[in-house]
């Protein structure tokens, strides 16, 4: 308010834009400030994975497995784990696993808890790929599965593999798989305390009247069993009329005198086929097994021994009651220890029980033969003379007895570790106790491991099918291989194939019918469309009709897929038990054929079937026998099948298979197999014979090949063939081992020998029977035409009483005697008489005799390697690359080709083929490596370094061999460990060590340093270097794992580095070597002692050498040392020498050329460096060569790097240039150079008019080629000469040549006329001219003419 009492009001005017670009730059500012924010936090965020991470964490856009996983998204698993929960599942995660997987899973429960393990998914590789189940918290534990191939349900309600069960708490299971094909792998859920298979939907879970607390199942009516999985009393058993319900007992089916089957639906007798599973309660007595034998004897099923998961309570044998349903275990005593994979024979009351493999040492199969006498029941160990010829396995035998009378035991095929797959029959003579290889005709046929066979006693008849087997091309597999032996003639026939191979399955003869149940079917992983393992089929061979017909599998309420099991008759009826299918199996499974009484009619019988041929007799149908066939396969009343086809009959390569089998195929001329119906000149059977190549084809190895004289083995190739006609040469003879050779010429023993060497050989010592037998022959040979010969042979008298053959073997005077009143003193040398007796004489050595006698290797190879199953140690094993594998879990080598057959069951758990890792717990050093073997832990010292000790172990602590017999703690060890007792006090808590099994403690740095934050290692010490100070520092060598000492380099100062584990040095100048660089590389020109000195290049005067050091194994070498001594006294020593890199360098010089060994000797002349080249020349007459006849300049380059290239060279010439020697090499090279030049001006004129005649001829070719064309021409008579000629000539044709440069012009002109018009009298009127026009491009073109050519034509 102003003084006038009026109030002012004030408004901004001034100063409002100013305070709004205030206001405004303060919103901008916090809006950057803002986004930079979000920036940053955009720029912090991280960065995601392009991949998810299945088992562990995204960083940083990379997966950071959990512990146990591993790949690029944790997909794979490769470690050890531990489950806790009370259910749950585990993997080896989403797709297929690795090669090389290892993963160890324990199940923990609480003590005695039973653990339940359900397979929903499971594909591996059959036979290579295994999944083991252990009932406790080591592999020392009990097993109780395997697993391996594919695990799927065969049919809705039938599982192919039941539930594994453990009872102590604990459950490990390990897999491992090779490196070969990997598969989809596996999900297995388990549950803690939970009732069987959820009671299989036909009951309930209860805990009641439990005593021990575990969950059991109420099962519905007509369910029972354990999971309420079987079903009893279908259709009540079909009561009244047919039978009744048994429930006071095991709930069966009691059926009428009239009926069969599991529920009485079935007359007796009837057309149809029925299985039973008999009601038999699982006993120790028999307790799973495979591979076993098994046969019927007074109505008991004895099975003998048998591969088995524990022996704890194994009986080598046990009969089974087939009318009372029960198991017997007979007492072992002092008999055969437990074996699997043998053969059985029965005769009068004795079981022959002959090889098998052992469970126990390296070389494990035996050819033990026991017999054990039924009656009495004892064994007895058989000592035949001669003894077997193979310890094999995976054979079968039957005893038979000849047409003679004599019951022999007949073995066919197998495998043996030291033969490899056997193609022979071996007979043993019960009487003579004695053994010998039969000798068969017939086809040629090809043996190997785990077939089956049936012998029919009426017919004589054998029938062996399927079996694994070396095949062609060095190649082995399962094969379907249907031969027929006949006892008798002992002649094989090749009958039809079944088309499915198999081997370890099971075969009986029923009612003319072989049925095969069962097998491992599982062949190359790579041509299979599955990989399954055991199977459930159930096939029937036609023996009248040779055919093969595929039955339904059994219809039981679970599957029975298996391998390894046996199979026997018994009143029609056939009996299965045992086998595997990733379970050890103690079942039995009954299966009952048609009867051929129940078809009433001879037609209905004809027909009857499949699986029962029969035949109407007498107004009946009963069985057929083989022995009705009358060896006519197959047989009249069978139906027609379809002819044979030429390649049906291709594949048999020899006379005698082609001819022997019943494919109706002949043998041609042109050694080819045909149809019958192919024309073809046919080879008479009558000179059909087994030929030696197809021998020698079916042997599978080395040894096996060998044993044939005729058969010589191709290492590179690894196939047997047989020999070469010529094995000596001409005028040799083959005889045993050797080649010998007889002349009939005149000489002294000297001069006799003389000439065997010539020839390659020596004068023959005849140590053997057959090369005696064979020069007495030739001798008389010699002495009927006339000739009567007394040959030296290779026997010296070497001293007063003693004579040996040339090739230092003894004389025993044995195959060979002396003649009577012989030897005499006065000879030193023998001959060899023949005249009324053969004997030996002695004649002086300078005498003369006729006739000598040469010998000399053939051209056979006898030896062989050694065979696997010999070979002790993983380093012996493998070190013939990938002919052997090494089993490290059984410390057993074997075959490549057998690996399959030696562990049917899955006994290794791990084998290499190099790289052999330490062969128990105790040699790893590391937590690392001690984990990746799962029959071992650690045990960490209490430094908490990362040192310790690996030893075999459980999860809740080491273990040691049980070496005394007694009661044990249970809470320490439970019955089936294998041996192996838990003792803590091996890693005591108590002394502040710690058990790891699970996962290795945080802090790894072996001794050598303590971890911050846990896990990283502060600072190693004790000369190591590394993440977890596990090597040594550079210059340093040795294994500083787990505690162990790194040792300085000793390379004699000639290097800084060496090897860290062997402590190999890397010299560093060119030509010192050795482990310690001691040595000079003299085979390259390199002298000196680098112990005192250095090495030294020996350089030649006036050459130039070039050194490139440029190779990976040159990148050590910094130096390199050279010396030069001058040639000539009176002429100067220049030097020159060029790198490609700079380098430093030193001349020194000594009156010796022993510089280098005496300190001080040397004395310097040049010291340059950082240089690329240098020259010099050093005076004769400074340095004194006159006199100093030794001096020797020495050059050492070093401090360069690598690669580089040196030049170096030391000349010595005249100063001052010969005139003559000048003008006489000017001259040469004067007349030298006109010579070239001459033969050059010559080769050039030769080409230039080559080219000049091609030229030609493409021109005339390109006008012989122009069209043809005429033209018309007006001729006036008469007019204007002078008019004409002022107008320029022009072409009535323009005729363009080859590449349009030049042309042919053709012009028409007038020749001087009278006149009156008229040509002259004898002349042309016209002139017909040709040009030839070469054109130019120019800015103005032009033509020049280069050719002319005319013709004139009269008027």
């Amino acid at each position: 308010m102003d003084g006038g009492g009026r109030t002012r009001r004030c408004t901004w005017l001034k100063y409002p834009t100013r305070a709004s670009r205030d206001l405004m730059h303060t919103y901008l500012g916090l809006i950057v400030v803002v986004h930079l924010v979000l920036i940053a936090e955009a720029s912090g965020s991280p960065k995601p994975c392009e991949k998810d991470c299945f088992s562990g964490k995204c960083i940083n856009g990379s997966c950071v497995c959990d512990h146990g996983w591993v790949g690029d998204q944790c997909q794979h698993c490769q470690g050890r784990f531990k489950l806790t929960e009370p259910s749950g599942s585990l993997t080896d995660g989403p797709i297929n696993y690795k090669y090389k997987t290892k993963c160890t899973w324990l199940i923990e429960g609480y003590p005695n808890a039973v653990l339940r393990l359900r397979f929903n998914h499971f594909a591996t590789e059959c036979s290579w790929d295994h999944m083991y189940i252990y009932d406790g918290d080591s592999v020392f534990s009990p097993m109780v599965a395997v697993f391996s191939g594919l695990v799927v349900p065969d049919s809705v309600g039938n599982e192919t593999v039941p539930e594994v069960v453990t009872t102590s708490g604990y459950a490990l299971l390990h897999f491992f798989s090779d490196a070969a094909y990997n598969l989809t792998g596996f999900n297995i859920a388990y549950s803690i305390n939970s009732c069987p298979n959820n009671c299989s939907g036909h009951g309930r879970c209860s805990t009641a009247n439990s005593m021990s607390g575990r969950m059991y199942c109420e099962c519905e009516d007509y369910w029972k069993g354990e999971a309420c999985h079987v079903p009893y009393c279908r259709q009540d058993c079909g009561s009244p009329g047919r039978g009744y319900c048994d429930l006071t007992g095991e709930k069966l089916c009691v059926c009428n005198d009239s009926w069969q089957g599991p529920d009485c639906s079935l007359p007796i007798p009837s057309t149809e086929a029925f299985w039973v599973v008999p009601s038999v309660k699982p006993s120790p007595q028999s307790l799973g097994r495979a591979s076993h034998q098994a046969l019927v004897h007074s109505g008991l099923m004895w099975v003998v021994g048998g591969y088995s998961f524990n022996y704890s309570y194994y009986h080598m044998v046990i009969n089974y009651n087939l009318e009372t349903s029960t198991w017997e275990a007979v007492a072992g005593g002092s008999g055969p220890l437990p074996r699997y994979g043998h053969s059985l024979a029965l005769h009068q009351g004795d079981i022959h029980m002959f090889g098998g493999k052992l469970e126990g040492g390296p070389s494990n199969v035996t050819d033990e033969l026991w017999v054990f006498n039924i009656l009495q029941r004892t064994w007895s160990l058989r000592q035949p003379a001669p003894p077997p010829p193979h310890a094999q396995e995976g054979h079968s035998a039957h005893l038979v007895e000849l047409a003679s009378g004599e019951p022999v035991m007949l073995v066919f095929f197998g495998y043996s570790p030291i033969y490899s797959y056997i193609s022979k029959v071996q007979e043993y003579n019960l009487r003579s106790n004695s053994w010998q290889v039969v000798s068969t005709g017939g086809a040629v046929v090809q043996g190997g491991y785990g077939h089956s066979s049936v012998y029919d006693r009426a017919s004589g008849y054998v029938f062996l099918h399927g079996g694994y087997k070396s095949l062609s091309s060095s190649k082995y597999g399962l094969v379907d291989h249907l031969y027929r032996y006949h006892v008798h003639s002992r002649t094989w026939l090749i009958l039809r194939e079944s088309g499915q191979a198999r081997y370890l399955h099971s075969a009986v003869l029923v009612s003319g019918t072989m049925l095969v149940f069962g097998g491992n079917t599982h062949n190359d992983t790579s041509l299979s469309n599955g990989a399954k393992c055991f199977s459930a089929d159930f096939l029937a061979y036609d023996i009248a009709c040779d055919s093969w017909k595929v039955l339904p599998r059994p219809g039981l309420h679970r599957d029975a897929n298996r391998f390894g099991h046996s199979a026997v008759v018994k009143n029609g009826s056939v009996f299965i038990f045992g086998g595997f299918s990733g379970l050890l199996l103690n079942d039995l499974l009954a299966y009952t054929p048609p009867s051929c009484l129940a078809w009433a009619d001879a037609d209905a019988c004809a027909t009857a079937g499949p699986g029962v041929r029969c035949h109407w007799v007498k107004g009946q149908c009963v069985p057929w026998e083989p022995h009705l066939a009358a060896d006519v396969v197959p047989a009249p009343f069978c139906p027609l099948r379809p002819g044979t086809t030429d390649e049906q009959c291709f594949r048999f390569s020899d006379c005698a298979s082609c001819t022997a089998n019943t494919w109706l195929c002949q043998w041609c001329e042109d050694r080819k197999c045909m149809s019958a119906s192919s024309n073809c000149t046919v080879v008479n059977t009558s000179r059909c014979s087994q030929k030696e190549e197809q021998e020698c084809s079916r042997s599978a190895n080395c040894r096996s090949c060998l044993l044939n004289l005729n058969c010589q083995w191709d290492q590179q190739q690894q196939e047997c063939h047989v020999l070469p006609g010529q094995l000596c040469g001409e005028d040799w003879q083959h005889i045993g081992e050797v080649c010998l050779r007889i002349n009939s010429s005149r000489d002294s023993y000297d001069n006799a020998q003389h000439y065997c060497k010539n020839l390659g050989g020596n004068i023959a010592s005849l140590i053997t029977e057959k090369q005696v037998d064979f020069v007495l022959e030739e001798l008389h040979k010699y002495h009927l035409q006339g000739k009567t010969l007394s040959p030296w042979v290779g026997l010296r008298k070497i001293n007063v009483s003693y004579w040996g053959w040339e090739d230092s073997t003894a004389f025993t005077n044995t195959s060979l005697r002396w003649l009577p009143r012989e030897p005499s003193d006065s000879g030193f040398c023998a001959s060899l008489e023949r005249a009324h007796a053969a004997g030996l004489k002695a004649n002086p050595c300078t005498a003369p005799t006729d006739g000598l006698i040469c010998e000399k290797p053939s051209l056979r190879s006898r030896s062989c390697r050694t065979p696997c199953a010999r070979r002790s140690s993983c380093a012996n094993c493998t070190s013939q690359g990938m002919e052997c594998m090494w089993c490290s879990s059984t410390q057993r080598c074997v075959d490549s080709s057998a690996y399959v057959v030696s562990f049917p069951y899955g006994q290794c758990l791990e084998w290499q083929t190099q790289d052999c890792a330490a062969q128990n717990c105790s040699g790893l050093r590391t937590c690392g490596d001690c984990l990746g073997q799962v029959e071992c832990g650690w045990c960490r010292d209490p430094s908490d370094t990362g040192r310790g000790v690996c030893m075999e172990g459980s999860y809740r602590g080491p273990l040691k061999q049980l070496t005394r017999a007694g009661p044990r703690d249970r809470d320490k060890e439970r019955p089936g460990d294998r041996g192996m007792v838990l003792d803590q006090t091996m890693c005591a808590a108590d002394r502040g060590f710690s058990w790891s099994f699970i996962q290795c403690p945080a802090c790894q740095c072996n001794g050598h340093s303590r971890c911050v934050n846990s896990s990283v290692c502060e600072q190693c010490g004790n000369l190591t270097a590394g993440t977890h100070c596990q090597t040594c520092m550079p210059g340093y060598y040795g294994d500083p794992t787990n505690g162990g000492k790194c040792n300085a380099c000793k390379c004699n100062n000639h290097a800084n580095m060496c090897a860290v584990n062997t402590g190999k040095c890397f010299c560093t100048t060119k030509g010192i070597k050795g482990e310690q660089c001691q040595l000079c590389d003299s085979e390259n020109r390199y002298l000196g002692n680098p112990l005192r000195g250095t090495c030294y290049y020996n350089l030649l005067i006036d050459y130039q050498f070039t050194f490139s050091l440029l190779q990976d194994d040159d990148h050590h070498y910094t130096a390199i040392n050279f010396m030069a001594t001058p040639e000539q006294a009176n002429k100067n020593l220049d030097m020159s020498i060029n790198a490609s890199n700079n380098f430093n360098l030193n001349i020194t010089w000594s009156l010796s050329s022993t510089a280098g060994t005496i300190s001080g000797e040397e004395m310097p002349i040049v010291a340059r460096s950082n240089i690329k080249e240098h020259r010099d020349s050093f005076s004769c007459e400074k340095f004194n060569f006159r006199h100093h006849h030794n001096i020797t300049f020495y050059v050492y380059v070093s401090n360069f790097s690598w690669p580089i290239k040196i030049q170096i060279a030391f000349s010595q010439h005249n100063s001052i240039m010969d005139l003559v020697q000048f003008f006489v090499t000017f001259f040469s090279c004067f007349l030298s150079l006109l010579l070239v030049a001459a033969v050059v001006w010559k080769v050039k004129q030769t080409c230039w008019a080559s080219r000049r005649r091609e030229q030609l001829m493409r021109e005339r070719q390109q006008m012989a080629s122009r069209p043809f064309a005429s033209v018309s021409m007006l001729i006036e008579v008469g007019g204007d000469q002078e008019e004409l000629l002022q107008f320029l000539p022009k072409p009535i044709a323009i005729e363009p040549c080859w590449g349009s440069r030049a042309s042919v012009l053709t012009v028409l002109l007038y020749l001087p006329r009278l006149p009156s018009g008229i040509p002259p009298p004898g002349q042309s009127a016209l002139l017909l001219p040709l040009s030839g026009v070469r054109r130019r491009t120019r800015r103005h073109s032009s033509a020049r003419v280069w050719g002319f050519a005319a013709r004139a034509f009269t008027s």
